[in-house]
């Protein structure tokens, strides 16, 4: 599973971050650092990804099956 930041959509809200730190940052602008790509989410990490999606006011998070 990976989770995706889609760079047209985000606007640098930080509430990802913010909610799950244990996979998400932010880079020197307040943008979370994966803007415009994606990341692999251990299984272990689900629920802090779960948190990141559910949390962004844009819907510029999202969870990927692969």
């Amino acid at each position: 599973m990976r989770l995706r930041v889609d760079g047209n959509l985000c606007s640098g809200q930080g509430r990802c971050y913010l909610r799950a730190p244990e996979l998400l940052e932010s880079d020197d602008e307040g943008f979370v650092t994966i803007r415009g790509g994606s990341i692999e989410v251990p299984p272990e990490l689900r629920d802090a990804a779960d948190r990141a999606v559910n949390a962004c006011p844009e819907d510029a998070t999202s969870l990927i099956d692969e």
